[in-house]
């Protein structure tokens, strides 16, 4: 088995150089992953300059094969298929911060996944609760790699991902879960640089309703939270409404 593994926090984060440690046991495990850090840049792809891609044998990665990649969660995945031969498995993370409900729509970690399921590879997701002093890569990796066999025995749907939630704690067992209200409420700060001239920081306030079923609740509860995840965006139950648009 051929296994990618990719983030959102770069090449040198702890979580991914954990994730790529416990995967071994799986079979051929390549990391390809950002130089910097690209948080929050979702899912985008970069098509108008070249890309750098270049094995690392600084990151700590052993014997693992490690390359950076001077762009996208999502770049990195496409040039690891390309070049290092199409995956049986792309995994993205173990993020240091959740991914839940509408954070799917501006992670880079879970725009990793969303690419390699677009690819039709099957692809997870795993992102871990950053709250606390120490945070437990090692503890999640082991139940990623329970996950990602689970996966790479049973399959995934056409179009559709798993995106993983790790409480920062012992787990109590796995849940499967629906997307929560989890969000970011917004606001702008102003300040001023020394010349007087305004720059503004967008900051956000995370909310959300702790809703039984939940990824939310799932980790807050101490729960692996496993939600899957589908490629088509479109509102079928809308469609039949929508359709008045096109009488008369």
């Amino acid at each position: 088995m051929r296994i990618l593994v990719a983030n959102d926090d770069g090449i040198f984060s702890p979580g991914i150089k954990a994730l790529a440690f416990a995967l071994r046991e799986l079979g051929e495990v390549n990391v390809v992953a950002p130089d910097v850090e690209q948080s929050g840049v979702g899912h985008s792809i970069t098509f108008r300059r070249p890309l750098r891609f270049k094995h690392t044998a600084s990151a700590g990665f052993g014997e693992v094969p490690a390359y950076r990649v001077d762009g996208t969660p999502a770049d990195c995945v496409v040039l690891g298929s390309n070049l290092l031969g199409r995956p049986d498995l792309v995994v993205s993370g173990i993020n240091i911060g959740v991914n839940m409900g509408l954070d799917l729509t501006h992670s880079g970690t879970v725009a990793a996944a969303l690419e390699g399921a677009s690819l039709g590879i099957p692809s997870i997701a795993f992102s871990l609760d950053a709250s606390g002093e120490e945070l437990r890569f090692e503890e999640a990796a082991r139940h990623a790699l329970k996950i990602a066999r689970w996966v790479l025995n049973n399959g995934l749907p056409p179009q559709t991902l798993l995106n993983v939630n790790f409480p920062n704690r012992s787990p109590r067992g796995i849940r499967v879960t629906r997307l929560s209200t989890h969000r970011y409420e917004d606001s702008v700060v102003e300040r001023h640089d020394p010349d007087g001239r305004p720059y503004y920081w967008v900051a956000g306030k995370p909310t959300a309703e702790l809703q039984e079923g939940t990824d939310f609740w799932a980790v807050q509860h101490g729960y692996v939270s496993v939600t899957p995840v589908s490629l088509d965006y479109t509102a079928h139950g809308f469609l039949e409404r929508l359709g008045n648009l096109t009488e008369g």
